[in-house]
């Protein structure tokens, strides 16, 4: 009985955010399809329920307009309801992402200790192909690099102050130090652009590590059109993890998709069944069997894709 009632609250509780967002988006005057506010709901959840360290807000309008809407947003948000403390927007170049910032430390941490295996598919060349050992190519290197970057400003257990980079952000759960992790990112955006400078990596590479995919396509900045052409000329396996939410007895949830990818199909035969599929889902899981007051299931899906024209 006592666990019934803790879920039940903490399912209220939940609701209670989700009421919180909406009543944020009417005071800003943000009108959102239906589809995209459904969007921007599971992708909160996501965030304070610890299932994605960070999601891309490819929804909802355009920069600039979008990072003020989403800024504006937070700040409400942050002060009717405790449970958004740790969600900034953070812009790279022209993307723009939702964080959480104690469980993008965490993630950036596992990336750079080999906790969160990772293949990479070389889509410079026709057919690509799997890389395993990425610290051996050049731009394998300069994403480590990058996530080192991650690392100094994200560092799981608490905020480094490290003044003296030059590639510092622009502003710049770890329960001991939570409180300082959040005060170093006080500001309502982190702009970490300078991120991909000196670099040939591309945001494609970079959101495939930093969205949280298994799978990771690398191409140079020098051979964008070259990644194009090889995808759209191949059949695709489209990865999905949906999620269904929890909610009051008068709400009824739907299968919601938490995430999806691409994997060119001559490189995931065995779809659901390949090793790194299996190993996303039972993380993803993991993760799920702490947060179960919020969604009641979780599941992968495969579907087939045929040759079209890509846009990375």
């Amino acid at each position: 009985m006592e666990n019934e009632k803790e879920f039940s609250s903490e399912v209220a509780e939940l609701e209670e955010a989700i009421n919180v967002l909406d009543s944020s988006l009417s005071l800003i005057k943000w009108r959102l399809k239906y589809s995209s506010r459904r969007r921007l709901e599971i992708d909160i959840l996501a965030l304070c329920t610890g299932m994605r360290p960070v999601i891309m807000v490819d929804y909802g309008g355009k920069m600039p307009e979008l990072q003020e809407r989403l800024c504006n947003l937070l700040k409400l948000c942050r002060k009717s309801s405790t449970i958004f403390e740790q969600l900034r927007v953070m812009v790279i170049e022209e993307m723009i992402y939702l964080v959480h910032i104690s469980e993008l430390a965490d993630y950036v941490s596992s990336s750079l200790n080999s906790e969160a295996k990772l293949l990479f598919v070389d889509l410079e060349h026709d057919p690509p192909k799997m890389i395993k050992q990425v610290e051996k190519h050049q731009l394998g290197v300069q994403l480590i690099s990058i996530q080192k970057l991650f690392s100094l400003n994200f560092p799981s257990g608490g905020m480094k102050d490290d003044t003296s980079s030059s590639h510092s952000i622009d502003m710049v759960d770890s329960k001991p130090a939570r409180n300082e992790l959040i005060s170093s990112h006080s500001s309502e955006i982190i702009d970490f652009s300078t991120c991909m400078q000196d670099t040939q990596v591309t945001l494609p590479t970079l959101n495939g590590w930093l969205l949280g995919y298994p799978v990771v396509y690398l191409f140079s900045k020098e051979h964008v059109a070259d990644a194009v052409y090889n995808l759209s000329m191949k059949y695709l396996h489209i990865y999905t993890i949906s999620v269904c939410r929890n909610g009051t007895p008068n709400k009824q949830s739907e299968l919601e998709e938490l995430l999806s990818f691409s994997v060119p199909y001559g490189l995931s035969i065995r779809g659901s069944k390949e090793e790194w599929a299996e190993a996303l889902l039972a993380h993803l899981q993991e993760k799920w069997e702490r947060c179960k007051n919020a969604w009641r299931s979780l599941q992968l899906e495969v579907s087939e894709l045929n040759p079209q024209a890509i846009v990375l």
